[in-house]
């Protein structure tokens, strides 16, 4: 797995995103100050974001609010799991901002920095400043507010900040890792002002799209990767970019150290703990007893003829599941449905794959047990 695959929370002061600098430190506030530290990340922009389906509608959400900010989508929240790409969105909108109008003020931070900086001002009994420093701000971006749970002070002066800056026009970006709905521990007040403009989902990349990702990557590290090759990595590598970007430098280190040029036996070489993990972590009877568990059936209804919805909708969320994630072929994945016939489990894979695209609450369901299974 990639080295960036962990939770940001580890390096609060950094944007999540593969390869962004450490933050630089500027004080804010008071007679003393000197010209605020953004801490955007200049390398996360649009172009060098690659589009797709995946991230489509939370992309154009971008692109509008960095043309007109305070206008239209205020607050966006975009959610997604990890290493989807949220970060580098939110950054690419401040950089655009920046270089729009270069005197504007935008603050770019994790939740945890928040965090930190509400109960230092609650030693120091210092809530002016921190008012100062963020309702003064044009444009706020806050990475992962799923780590506000359960703190009440600082939702409290999120509260305060959220109302003001909303109320002299700034614009504010968020992300998390569920939709706004989903969040726990965090007060309805919250939760319904993150609502209240514009909610978008950032899925996991298509293959098509991971196939891009790897060849424009490999073209930044002033290598070119065959087509053919790229496929076989996006194939095997679904979870999400950054666990991508692992497995290209992989390929690209192996490629180095062995004087090799880049082919799919060599990538195969490179990645052989990765694909050999994958293929023992899931196995058909893992996905069948996870959906099992995640929809509170019996996992002998898995195999069963029985024919209720509550039943034949897990099995055949299992099934699409068993496509997606293994190597097994359909009669292979119908035998172990209880002998259903490969036709059956084409109809699952197409009815699932098709409702995905349209169904929200399904689409949330699906990242969920995926997530769970790569685990």
């Amino acid at each position: 797995s990639a080295p960036h695959a962990a939770a940001p929370a580890a390096h609060p002061a950094q944007p999540a995103a593969a390869g962004a600098p450490a933050a630089p430190t500027g004080t804010w506030g008071g007679a003393t100050a000197v010209a605020p530290s953004n801490r955007l990340n200049p390398a996360l922009t649009f172009d060098t974001l690659v589009p797709g389906r995946a991230n489509q509608m939370a992309r154009t959400a971008a692109l509008h609010v960095a043309g007109a900010p305070g206008a239209m989508y205020n607050p966006l929240f975009i959610y997604g799991g990890v290493g989807l790409g949220k970060t580098h969105l939110m950054n690419a909108v401040g950089n655009q901002l920046m270089k729009d109008k270069p005197d504007a003020r935008v603050l770019y931070l994790h939740a945890e920095q928040f965090i930190t900086d509400v109960v230092k001002n609650y030693q120091r009994k210092t809530f002016d400043e921190l008012k100062a420093k963020y309702h003064s701000l044009d444009l706020l971006l806050i990475d992962d507010v799923q780590f506000f749970a359960g703190k009440e002070r600082t939702q409290e002066e999120f509260f305060n900040a959220f109302e003001a800056l909303l109320a002299k026009k700034a614009h504010i970006i968020m992300t998390s890792d569920t939709y706004p709905k989903g969040l726990v521990d965090i007060d309805e007040r919250l939760t319904s002002r993150f609502d209240s403009g514009l909610t978008v989902a950032i899925e996991p990349p298509e293959l098509e799209m991971r196939v891009a990702i790897l060849m424009r990557k490999a073209e930044q590290e002033g290598t070119q990767m065959p087509e053919d090759v790229a496929f076989f990595v996006a194939k095997n590598v679904r979870a999400n970019v950054r666990e991508l970007e692992g497995a290209l430098r992989k390929v690209l280190a192996y490629s180095r150290f062995s004087g090799k040029d880049i082919n799919i036996q060599l990538a195969r070489e490179a990645l052989k703990d990765l694909l050999s993990i994958q293929n023992r972590q899931i196995g058909v009877e893992n996905i069948q007893k996870t959906v099992a568990d995640f929809y509170k059936i019996k996992v002998a209804d898995m195999y069963s003829k029985k024919r209720p919805a509550s039943i034949a909708r897990p099995r055949q969320i299992a099934m699409y599941l068993a496509k997606e994630l293994t190597q097994k072929s359909l009669p292979e994945i119908g035998d172990l449905f209880g002998g259903r016939d490969h036709t059956t489990v084409l109809h699952a894979v197409r009815k699932i794959g098709g409702e995905r695209q349209k169904d929200t609450e399904l689409n949330q369901q699906l990242h969920v047990l995926e997530q769970t299974l790569k685990g």
